[in-house]
């Protein structure tokens, strides 16, 4: 037998109408209470959890205002703004039911009641007071998720000329909706920083989604991107939104846009222009709205003179354009980002203790950093992990036979040679394992197999 569900509350000042409810409801709800003065809400509501409250309009002799009835149901919207407040009136008042759903009230009921058509509309009410509660929870548990996520990517204000000009930018570009796109490096912390422009946005309460365009093949691009109907291809078996369909109201931001094909380029192209989707194997046409932010490691005016990318497109996602130095170029903020993250990976590991040397500091500002940020990140956790001692000693980071910045002229001419030779050694290490490499550099397969082209691996 089915468990019955639903605890009602019924307010009302007539005893009659109060034992006639109970006597109806009782066999079709968990529970059913009930009471004659209403000034017994303020003790009742706080220490109970109703799904749907009956509540009669009147409850002075001789008073058909309703007031007493409106009143009453401020209040308990007041305690529980969720409630399911079901108004109880006489024939005859509809004007004053019609009054109390503008104000809050999901329905009412005339008496004299039908009995089967009360039990429809509380059956109803508690279908959409299940539906409420779980969207409450949904939202309670993507706001943990967003502050949990947040914490994966703290903003850490270096002193560094360089920073400080990108900070004012942010400052200045974060309440717009212009299109941005952010050059530099693998792991200078380009999704810190439109998670940043992000949280100042106007947008801020929305979603903010990030998307690895170089781990989106081709054949994938529209289904990913657009989303698809059900029997759009063979195996699409249900409805599926796509990225910019989700990311509507928000931010998106799409880190590694220089790996887009010229063919997913003009899709991308369209979609912007146009602020619009068409699902795959749909014709009817979506409306998206949000914030585009894009990001990659490679010259985009390059790109587009060695045809590898539109220069339209290009045009349409860089109205603002934020170029982030590697570490190398602002080593006066290597001490802050390592002392930040001295403190995390202490608490992380129980190592309150532990504490970095002058020395330490000066082999930290000294190393190349091929890496950048995400690097020194790294390389500070191993450290922590492994240091026996309370003092973190050079030795300790483990940096033998990385190039340093006093030769860093005379080891390498261009970023092209650095990243190809840090390929090169990783790929030796894993014995060409194109998968482990990956994994060691931190970028997608895709993403390596392209670079590996391009440099001709």
């Amino acid at each position: 037998m089915e468990r019955k569900k639903g605890r009602i509350l019924i307010v009302d000042d007539n005893a009659q109408i109060l034992n006639a409810l109970q006597l109806l409801l009782k066999p079709e709800f968990e529970e059913t209470t009930c009471i004659k003065n209403p000034n017994q809400l303020s003790s009742l509501l706080p220490s109970n959890n109703y799904d749907i409250i009956l509540l009669d309009m009147n409850f002075r002799s001789g008073d058909n205002s309703g007031n007493e009835g409106l009143y009453w149901l401020s209040e308990i919207l007041k305690s529980d703004p969720l409630a399911m407040v079901i108004m109880i009136t006489a024939y005859g008042d509809i004007n004053l039911a019609v009054s109390a759903i503008k104000k809050g009230a999901i329905d009412f009921i005339a008496k004299p009641w039908d009995a089967e058509k009360l039990i429809v509309t509380l059956k109803n009410a508690l279908e959409m007071r299940n539906s409420k509660m779980e969207v409450k929870k949904l939202q309670g548990k993507q706001q943990q998720l967003s502050e949990y996520i947040e914490k994966q990517y703290p903003l850490v204000r270096g002193t560094s000329k360089k920073m400080q000009e990108i900070y004012r930018t942010i400052e200045k570009v974060a309440q717009t909706d212009a299109n941005i796109l952010i050059l530099g490096e693998n792991g200078t912390g380009k999704e810190v920083i439109a998670r940043e422009i992000h949280r100042r946005s106007k947008r801020a309460s929305e979603i903010f989604l990030a998307v690895d365009m170089g781990s989106i093949t081709e054949t994938l691009f529209e289904s990913e991107m657009f989303g698809h109907v059900k029997g759009s291809f063979t195996d699409a078996r249900e409805d599926r939104i796509g990225r910019f369909e989700t990311a509507s109201g928000g931010t998106l931001f799409m880190d590694e846009i220089g790996n887009l094909t010229i063919a997913t380029q003009s899709k991308l192209l369209g979609a912007l222009q146009n602020l619009q989707i068409t699902k795959l194997g749909s014709s009817r046409p979506i409306p998206v709205d949000f914030r585009l932010i894009s990001a990659t490691n490679k010259n985009p005016e390059e790109l587009v003179q060695q045809k590898l990318f539109r220069e339209d497109l290009l045009f349409r996602i860089n109205t603002i354009q934020i170029e982030l130095p590697p570490l190398r170029e602002r080593k006066e903020d290597i001490p802050d980002l390592a002392d930040f993250f001295l403190a995390e990976y202490t608490q992380k590991y129980d190592k309150p203790y532990l504490k970095m040397n002058g020395a330490t500091y000066d082999a930290l500002m000294n190393n190349h950093w091929s890496g950048n940020i995400r690097e020194l990140k790294h390389t500070l956790e191993k450290a922590v992990i492994l240091c026996d001692t309370a003092v973190l000693k050079p030795e300790d980071l483990n940096l033998k036979g990385r190039t340093t910045m006093k030769n860093e002229e005379d080891t390498f001419h261009s970023l092209s040679d650095i990243e190809k030779a840090a390929i090169i050694k990783v790929l030796e290490k894993f014995n060409g394992n194109v998968s482990k490499a990956a994994k060691m550099l931190d970028i997608s397969r895709t993403t390596l197999y392209a670079k590996m082209k391009d440099y001709g691996i």
